[in-house]
């Protein structure tokens, strides 16, 4: 009995410590004290990420200072946990995270209502799902873990299926996140199944590359522990898109030879696995099989300032910019050499027609992983996760320096590389025919 009391009274003077993060993460919480957050009211009147940005230095430290001062106001620890009592500041990481694979616990009350940002932007949500709640004209019934600030209806907006405890019991997120990719286990189920997250803050911009994770507050008290990060290498993150709904697709590259495929194929070479053009030979090779409709995958690349390009629905002849459906470059357009291009000429825009969101490529040196769907007259681009391109090119009318684009309306083509003198390499390339859409 002496010994239970003794017992008792160590816990009381000293908090229970986290658990140890599993290999290979790193505690964002210590169970201590609130080590690597600050506050944030990221939905105050001038407080958005997209303001935010704007500011000076100086006033976002400002900010930070107030933010946090009320978030310590509201966010205490108890025993290893982190509890809030449903109102204040949000918490968010000192740093920004790109691809991730995040673990967490919590535990939380009726009518409370909360969630997680990732890239400072909302959220995978986290609510009473009882009818008692109240909530259930917005989805609450279909439980929590769903990308909830998605567009009404878009995959992952609501979770697959109903995964959580009864209140006073702990639940357990696993989240994995590449570029817009994102995934969720609640307790163990898959709840999200790779969908893109939205960009909250602008529809038409796609997430931000990197961001802080946020423990949202609103409505009740809820507690959070065992919260950490892994932060996911490029080579992973590759392998995650690829083997992401696999079936269907066919290699078009043996990783060997040149079997399939033709034109100035003395210009190219095979390295590694890898199709390279030559240093200062270019031209234009592709598959000796034409696709309408398909869904390409592959890894590419890039040397310091190299430049190709992917040839959709090529004739066979002519320049693939203007001849084929389209070329989508493939540059890297940090060099400065290319600070001052067109729009219409960065990495992943369809050459002279429409501009692809910047800022996706990986570092000069690293593999990136691009797919292109090619449906009809419409053209879609994923970059390392992150759609940076969504076009009906029937629609285009004006192109670069007025130079006509005749076969941008071509529904069917071979698929190759438009090499310019740089050593670019392309490596696990893969297409899935597509049932074709009938033009209108």
């Amino acid at each position: 009995m002496r010994y239970a009391l003794s017992l008792s009274a160590l816990l009381i003077a000293f908090p229970l410590l986290a658990a140890e993060p599993p290999k290979g993460f790193s505690a964002l919480f210590n169970g201590n004290n609130l080590t690597g957050w600050h506050g944030w009211k990221i939905h105050d009147k001038g407080a958005s990420p997209l303001v935010v940005a704007k500011l000076t230095p100086e006033e976002r430290a400002t900010a930070i200072q107030q933010w946090t001062k009320d978030a310590k106001a509201h966010w205490s620890v108890e025993n290893g946990e982190l509890v809030n009592d449903g109102t204040g500041a949000y918490l968010a990481t000192n740093r920004e995270y790109g691809d991730i694979e995040l673990l967490l616990e919590y535990k939380t009350v009726a009518k409370a209502d909360s969630g997680i940002y990732l890239r400072n932007t909302p959220q995978i949500q986290i609510w009473d799902t009882t009818k008692e709640g109240g909530k259930w004209d917005r989805g609450a019934d279909k439980g929590s873990g769903g990308l909830f600030n998605n567009t009404k209806g878009a995959v992952g907006q609501l979770p697959l299926v109903h995964a959580d405890k009864p209140f006073g019991e702990w639940n357990r997120f696993r989240i994995i996140q590449v570029g817009e990719r994102t995934t969720v286990y609640l307790n163990d189920k898959l709840v999200v199944d790779h969908a893109r997250m939205e960009n909250f803050w602008d529809r038409k911009s796609p997430m931000p590359k990197t961001g802080k994770i946020l423990l949202q507050t609103h409505g009740g008290e809820i507690r959070w522990r065992n919260i950490s990060v892994r932060e996911i290498p490029p080579t992973e993150a590759n392998e995650i898109l690829r083997k992401h709904d696999a079936k269907g697709f066919a290699s078009v590259f043996n990783g060997k030879d040149f079997d399939g495929w033709t034109g100035p194929l003395e210009n190219y070479e095979v390295i590694d696995g890898a199709i390279q053009c030559k240093k200062g030979k270019g031209g234009n090779i592709h598959t000796k099989t034409e696709f309408a409709d398909f869904l390409a995958r592959l890894e590419y690349k890039l040397p310091a300032g190299g430049n190709n390009g992917l040839a959709i629905r090529y004739p066979g002849t002519g320049q693939p910019s203007t001849q084929a459906m389209t070329e989508i470059q493939i540059l890297d357009d940090t060099a400065e050499k290319y600070a001052k291009l067109d729009p219409r000429q960065y990495n992943g825009s369809a050459y002279g027609m429409v501009p692809a969101q910047r800022g996706y490529l990986r570092a000069v040196g690293e593999w990136n992983f691009m797919q292109v769907t090619a449906s009809g007259h419409t053209l879609q681009v994923e970059l390392n996760g992150t759609r940076i391109l969504d076009a009906d090119l029937s629609t285009v009318k004006e192109f670069k320096d007025n130079t006509p684009h005749p076969g941008k309306d071509r529904l069917k083509g071979y698929f190759g590389f438009a090499g310019h003198s740089d050593p670019v390499a392309f490596r696990n390339i893969e297409i899935k025919t597509l049932e074709e859409k009938k033009p209108k």
